[in-house]
């Protein structure tokens, strides 16, 4: 199957030569190409150009993008979606007065989650979660990241990561898997934390690696959670299993968590609410991804990562949406999109390729996806007729998407 896009008005992120990622500047230089082409078959890009040199030639469709952006679908590197119910009643405590971190000491929280999901029904779990990432598919996401660590007990987490494997298994997009243990210390540790630590070491973590579980070793880093020297024994724990870091960090205080993330080589690095100078040295040059979370600042009213500090130091960043039932209940890259701008102020373009490509470099899968490429998958996201590729950040209700593509995966060998 051969299909031609004529007459795209705005055709962004299409490159011939490959790009791993962006950085600094390089940001606000995503690719837009105007009165554009772009040909794909079978579920990859195989061309593109401007109208002047349009290509004669057998298609089997032919869609007519006049007034219209064509970009790559976005990669989400960053959810919580297995979750077994929602938590709207911290919604309406927050909303009373009480703190995220005062909701958690009380046993709500990520507790909560853990003490709904030991009694879920796998099926019902897996059921639930693809509805999520159907209705993510239509909102242009072509990939995601999935974080166990609503278990915190050896049977639940486990229970999850074989949830997560479902999905990967039934969904038609790439599904990376976090192992989130070390999201907070159930109840029964509460004076056991090292008990805690412990267990993870040395129970779950090598029934993750027997079964090939996870993908990645994730830790919530920061006040009220794990402390820096429990990560460094997990982070080098999760090495020794295959899975490398991506992590939560500096989310509620300057926590140490950026520094040991960069110390073990992780992925990324995400939320990054609490950033300064210290925390933007140890990320330049290295091969860690900051990303940023703006749904969640958004909806726990938490001061907003400073992404234009981070971008104008020379760093890139990511953007994802954090989808949870406590402090982000929403799966939209297009909302996240507005929020990069509204709360973090970074420009439409410079969202686009946070979205895409920096995206896809935080699950390892920029050789595949975030830019529109000849050989790469064709996943991509057609607007409606919009006045310029801004508007796509500027009308954050406004449902912009008109088509979705997800591209088709390399054939296993």
């Amino acid at each position: 199957m051969r299909t031609r896009y004529e007459r795209i008005a705005w055709l962004i992120g299409a490159y011939r030569e490959p790009k791993e990622r962006f950085k600094g500047a390089e940001m606000q230089e995503f690719s837009v190409l105007k009165n554009a082409w772009l040909e794909t078959e079978n579920g990859r890009v195989l061309d593109f150009g401007t109208m002047e040199s349009f290509p004669a030639g057998h298609t089997d469709e032919v869609v007519d993008c006049t007034g219209r952006v064509l970009m790559p679908a976005f990669v989400d590197s960053h959810t919580h979606i297995v979750f077994a119910r929602w938590r709207e009643s911290e919604f309406v405590d927050r909303i009373g007065g009480l703190s995220y971190e005062e909701i958690a000491q009380k046993g709500g929280g990520i507790l909560n989650s853990a003490l709904a999901l030991a009694d879920a029904d796998p099926s019902r779990l897996l059921d639930d979660a693809y509805a999520r990432v159907e209705a993510m598919m239509a909102q242009g996401t072509a990939a995601l990241e999935i974080k166990s660590g609503y278990g915190l007990s050896e049977a639940s987490e486990l229970k999850m990561l074989r949830v997560i494997r479902d999905l990967k298994e039934r969904a038609p997009i790439p599904i990376k898997s976090s192992f989130l243990g070390a999201h907070a210390v159930p109840l029964a540790y509460k004076n056991d934390r090292a008990g805690y630590v412990d267990l993870l070491i040395d129970r779950i973590l090598p029934q993750i690696a027997a079964e090939g579980l996870a993908d990645y070793m994730d830790v919530f880093c920061d006040r009220g959670f794990f402390t820096v020297p429990e990560t460094d024994r997990l982070l080098e724990a999760g090495w020794k299993h295959g899975l490398r870091p991506k992590i939560h960090a500096n989310e509620l205080d300057f926590s140490g968590g950026v520094q040991v993330g960069v110390r073990h080589n992780a992925l990324s690095v995400d939320h990054l609410e609490c950033m300064g100078e210290a925390e933007i040295q140890t990320l330049l040059g290295t091969e860690t991804m900051p990303t940023l979370l703006p749904g969640t600042a958004f909806f726990l009213g938490l001061h907003p990562p400073p992404a234009r500090t981070l971008i104008d130091s020379g760093l890139g960043v990511a953007l994802a949406s954090d989808y949870n039932p406590g402090s982000s209940p929403s799966g939209s890259m297009p909302f996240v999109l507005a929020l990069g701008c509204v709360l973090l102020k970074m420009k439409p373009i410079e969202t686009f390729a946070a979205a895409t490509l920096n995206g896809a470099y935080a699950l390892e899968l920029q050789s595949e996806l975030g830019t529109l490429s000849p050989g790469k998958r064709a996943a991509l996201v057609l607007s409606k007729p919009v006045s310029s590729p801004d508007f796509l950040c500027y009308a954050y209700t406004e449902p912009w998407i008109e088509r979705v593509e997800l591209g088709r995966a390399l054939p296993t060998k």
